[in-house]
């Protein structure tokens, strides 16, 4: 039998497994510092969740009690409701939707809660000292079931307090505008303007006696059990380190973690980006900053990984010519980068999945995130081969394009095209588009503020969509022939105009950057051009692309206008430009979609179960090999994390 890529499915989503492909081939000692890392990556888990939420942890303790508890009836369907709401919890690290930040609305009542919790053994219960199990749930039970309170994770909405109206736990007690002084303040403060740190990037900042402080996230700080374990895994990592250059950012790594200083952080990154001759690597801390409505604070994330060497030789190929399309890209020549330093790109089979990262992972990522790091060192770029293997794998059969897709030439083309697109489009993006261009001399990286996520993602994909139709693609041999771009073309526009609005809940508007960014593109090239047409067909609205040539021109003038904003900080403009076009819904259209949608019996939302990673001693009580094991259910593994890599609950 084959490998089984889907497993099973609850409310919105679908989980996969992903395939360790090549590992078989790796040399022992870099089994063995997979395994290292891969156990520094879990052991962060709790804090993604406390980030996600305060009340996140408890309430998932309380409820993994009652699941595990067998003197209560599993087959009533107040059960079985609870069971799917600890799910998604388990998959969201907390009790908001990874991807839309809306509170979950729980099937089964309070009063069934309320009952069944008077069933179990009280002592394990995550219960505070002295607290009885009666004030616990009058605490915790307005979180879970009153919608008006703490209602989302990540507030976006323009003119509200966007701190104050958000659950995220990278606050406390603090106003927006509290917060953006005492980071300015901060940043006028530095005398090393030229090498800031990111500002706010590990710290919870809280308001005591009427002063704001931080408190940082470190080995004897806030998080501290958490991080001491992913330090102590990272030290075993270092005796089986690839090389030197590796050892070295890995004690920086266990530096800033030990510290807190952001200053070391900076070395570390400058290190780790250049270093290139491992096939192991890893990512490891407080990195991304989109669920932070200021976009300051990094979520916890965690990633292993190794070189897929047969596949990596598309990145190799873009990133060494990528002074040329930084040379050839329509943007102003001030914003353009004179010389384009070190961008090193990979195509990684992914071991492990950590944090932010899991279930539910990114195909490809570009770090680090500082941009004058970016503009002096260079960066890290990868894609995650193994991941959207597993995607294609599962998505095959689904009827999902022959739904949307407007006619069987366009189907044909996408059937043809459509994957060795995506993945270069994703190349692109993450290898040169993140890596492009820079900022104004004097320029603060945060004057976007929150649109800074949206307008990012949106330049990086405009670099991808505007050189995935450039002759040079198929001079490199990246692209089959000229007619390969226009299925990257049709199935972008069919997204950010249509497709991605499954993801969405009638009555909401679009929150999540990514999907702002495939809004913003798609209906700014719509309503600026004539390119692209909404047509109907036997009653359904479909995607048509009349002008492909337009339409690439159309994209040349917004990834000139975005990387104007960034590179000048034109917050106005980023703003209008984001409220215009990315965070509107039609809810004629919307309708429509989800009643397509619908019909197809699809999960719009996909996450992995990670593999288990079994060492084998020898006789002397050595690693001799390490076994990979994809057989273990999606419940097991969740209740195992949180029994063997529980450090804040």
């Amino acid at each position: 039998m084959g490998f089984l890529y889907q497993d099973e499915r609850f409310a919105d989503l679908q989980l996969l497994r992903y395939r360790l492909n090549g590992f078989d081939e790796l040399s022992l000692r870099q089994k063995i510092l997979i395994y290292y890392l891969s156990k520094a990556t879990i052991f962060g888990r709790d804090i993604t969740f406390d980030q996600y939420g305060k009340y996140n942890l408890r309430i998932r303790k309380m409820l993994e009690v009652i699941y595990c508890d067998a003197t209560i009836p599993h087959d009533t369907d107040d059960f079985r409701a609870l069971e799917v709401y600890l799910k998604r919890i388990w998959f969201s690290n907390g009790i908001y939707h990874h991807y839309g930040c809306e509170k979950f609305k729980p099937v089964f009542s309070a009063v069934y809660l309320q009952d069944i919790l008077k069933k179990v053994d009280a002592q394990k219960l995550p219960l505070k000292a002295g607290e009885s199990v009666e004030e616990m749930c009058r605490e915790l039970f307005p979180v879970i079931f009153d919608e008006d309170i703490l209602p989302k994770r990540v507030n976006k909405a323009d003119g509200e307090d966007l701190i104050q109206t958000s659950a995220c736990h990278f606050y406390e007690g603090v106003s927006l505008q509290e917060a953006e002084d005492f980071y300015e303040k901060m940043k006028q403060e530095d005398e090393e303007k030229d090498t800031p740190i990111s500002y706010g990037l590990n710290s919870t900042l809280v308001k005591e006696d009427g002063l704001l402080k931080e408190q940082v996230w470190k080995a004897d700080g806030l998080y501290g059990n958490a991080i001491q374990h992913i330090i102590y895994w990272l030290k075993k990592a270092l005796e089986v380190a690839e090389n030197e250059a590796q050892k070295s950012y890995i004690e920086l790594l266990i530096k800033y973690y030990e510290s807190g200083d952001l200053r070391v952080f900076n070395e570390y990154c400058i290190e780790w980006v250049g270093e290139h001759e491992a096939s192991v690597d890893f990512i490891n801390g407080f990195i991304e900053v989109y669920g932070d409505p200021l976009g300051l604070k990094g979520s916890w994330e965690g990633l292993v990984e190794y070189i897929d060497k047969e596949a990596t030789h598309r990145t190799h190929t873009i990133s060494a010519n990528a002074q040329w399309f930084e040379d050839h890209s329509p943007v102003d020549s001030r914003f353009k980068k004179a010389v384009v330093h070190g961008v090193s790109a990979n195509v990684i089979c992914a071991a492990m999945l950590g944090g932010e990262e899991y279930p539910s992972t990114a195909i490809g990522i570009n770090l680090p995130n500082a941009d004058w790091i970016r503009a002096r060192y260079g960066s890290k770029s990868i894609t995650i081969s193994n991941i959207t293997d597993a995607y294609n794998k599962a998505a095959k059969g689904s009827g999902f394009k022959e739904e949307f897709v407007i006619d069987e030439a366009t189907l044909q083309l996408i059937e043809k095209y459509g994957d060795v697109c995506d993945d270069l489009h994703t190349d692109l993006h993450e290898c040169l588009g993140h890596g492009s261009g820079q900022l104004l001399p004097g320029v603060d990286p945060d004057s976007l503020k929150a649109y800074g996520n949206t307008i990012e993602e949106a330049r990086a994909d405009l670099f991808g969509l505007y050189y995935m139709a450039d002759d040079k693609l198929v001079e490199l041999g990246l692209t089959p022939d000229q007619e390969a771009y226009k299925a990257q073309y049709y199935t972008y526009m069919m997204n950010g105009l249509m497709t991605q609005l499954i993801r969405i809940t009638p009555g909401h508007q679009i929150e999540e950057a990514h999907m702002r960014n495939r809004a913003l593109i798609a209906h700014w090239c719509y309503e600026n051009g004539n390119a692209i047409q909404m047509v109907k067909y036997h009653g359904k609205t479909y995607v048509e692309i009349t002008d492909y040539e337009q339409l690439r021109s159309l994209i040349a003038r917004l990834l000139a206008e975005v990387q104007r904003i960034k590179s000048e900080g034109d917050f106005e403009a980023a703003r209008q430009l984001v409220e215009t076009y990315a965070v509107k819904v039609d809810a004629t259209l919307h309708e429509e979609v989800l009643s397509r949608y619908q019909k197809l019996n699809l999960a719009p939302y996909k996450g992995f179960i990670n593999p288990m990673m079994l060492p084998v001693l020898d006789e002397n009580g050595e690693i001799c090999d390490i076994q990979l094991n994809y057989s273990e259910s999606y419940a097991h593994q969740m209740l195992r994390y949180s029994s063997e890599y529980a450090t804040l609950i």
